[in-house]
């Protein structure tokens, strides 16, 4: 009996009484085993777990299943969650799918493939309700009570459209419940309707409805044909996801690790960079270790080495952090990029001049040796120096070839401010060696 079969009965009894903690069980297991257990599990109990997974993760489990039965499986889940659930396969499984796929779901799946990865297009949802500019106010009203009756009233904006489905106006309900019986609803209706194309980045779109405190918004194509809404709440939470990912992914962590993923799957996402953190580790360590002859002939070098790694990676990052916001929220429009690094470079060069002084008067009365105050403080100004230019320029560089800004640029920046900063110091030591000793 395979772990997949032995696990089934405890799955079934936990969906029965917390299907959140039924969720919780699948995602710690590996994702092999949780793959075989969806397989096992009755079709609609498989539909109600897969609702309280992540997308991607639901997606991951299904990439290699039989299509005929991921479809049968997909087809039974909200039209627009299936898409998204689709749009996180392979390309290699989703053309293995879509052939299986028919139907309302096969036409969601379409439209999604045509809006760009990251536009509101892909994140729109059908749930919305809209009518002709020249019905009534009074049968308005009434298809809406009938709607609420139902239990299907769109917890949304009500649109005005004409028969083209352009977009025309929006409904207050206070005008709507105080109109005439007979009134128009083009005589009534907000003309002037904030909305956004399909094809704007999200993270646009989520400032935009912040600033006009808007919990939802129509989203339309070029000639402003009404395509669907986005909530503000998905924006957001979309946000927070990226950020979220963006600072694992600095830090050297899988972005889509999770807080309880199996030990095996975080193992592989962390060993790799901490593997290349050890490499820079011993890159840093070479370099002091040429300079251990001025190190063996005064001991009072290495005392001061933490103190220049440490302030040099610190001011790398606060650089580094403002550079990465500036990249996410589109703030760096690419001839000011210059102007940029330069900022940050002149800002390391204040900051080093500051913080060279205040180490050069501790390193003085400490050792009461008043060229090594002069010699570490000469080393803090040109580590703080390289730190501003490199934690405003790494992001940057990254992306102009390709590469993630976020994906472990901090191990970079840690790299170069080590690197440098232990150069600068120990080599100024060299340098003034008849003055230290």
């Amino acid at each position: 009996m395979s772990e997949a079969e032995l696990l089934i009965p405890l799955t079934v009894r936990l969906i029965e009484r917390d299907i959140g903690d039924a969720a919780k069980m699948i995602e710690d297991l590996p994702r092999r085993v949780a793959a075989d257990i969806l397989l096992l599990l009755p079709v609609e109990i498989t539909t109600r777990l897969l609702q309280r997974l992540q997308v991607s993760y639901t997606a991951s489990l299904l990439e290699q299943n039989d299509p005929e039965l991921v479809n049968k499986i997909i087809s039974r889940l909200a039209p627009r969650v299936a898409a998204s659930v689709v749009m996180h396969l392979s390309s290699g499984a989703r053309e293995r799918l879509m052939p299986h796929v028919t139907g309302a779901l096969a036409e969601e799946i379409r439209e999604m493939l045509t809006y760009p990865e990251g536009s509101v297009g892909r994140y729109m949802s059908s749930n919305f309700l809209t009518f002709k500019k020249e019905e009534s106010a009074g049968n308005v009203i009434e298809k809406m009570r009938k709607l609420v009756a139902e239990k299907s009233f769109p917890a949304s904006y009500t649109y005005v459209v004409d028969d083209d489905n352009v977009l025309l106006g929006v409904l207050n309900t206070r005008d709507l419940m105080f109109a005439e019986p007979q009134q128009k609803l083009d005589s009534f209706m907000i003309k002037n309707v904030f909305s956004l194309h399909c094809f704007t980045d999200r993270e646009e779109a989520a400032r935009e409805m912040a600033k006009r405190k808007y919990f939802a918004a129509p989203v339309v194509d070029g000639e402003n044909r009404l395509l669907g809404i986005i909530k503000a709440e998905n924006m957001l939470r979309g946000q927070k996801e990226d950020i979220t990912r963006d600072i694992q992914t600095m830090f050297g962590v899988g972005g889509d690790e999770r807080t309880f993923s199996p030990i095996g799957f975080s193992l592989k996402k962390r060993l790799f960079w901490l593997t290349v953190n050890l490499a820079t580790a011993f890159l840093a360590a070479s370099v002091v270790a040429l300079f251990e002859g001025i190190i063996a002939q005064l001991t009072i070098l290495a005392v001061f080495l933490p103190v220049i790694a440490g302030q040099g990676g610190n001011a790398g990052a606060q650089s580094l952090a403002v550079v990465m916001r500036g990249l996410v929220m589109r703030e760096i429009p690419p001839q000011r990029i210059r102007e940029l690094i330069l900022k940050e470079t002149k800002l390391g060069t204040l900051n080093g001049a500051i913080i060279g002084l205040i180490t050069a008067l501790i390193a003085w009365w400490w050792s009461g040796n008043y060229w090594l105050g002069v010699v570490i403080g000469l080393g803090m100004i040109i580590n703080l120096v390289i730190a501003g230019l490199a934690g405003s320029s790494i992001p940057i560089v990254m992306k102009k070839f390709g590469v993630d800004p976020a994906q472990s640029s901090s191990i970079i920046l840690t790299t170069v401010t080590d690197v440098m900063g232990f150069l600068a110091f120990l080599g100024l030591a060299v340098l003034f060696r008849n003055l230290l000793l």
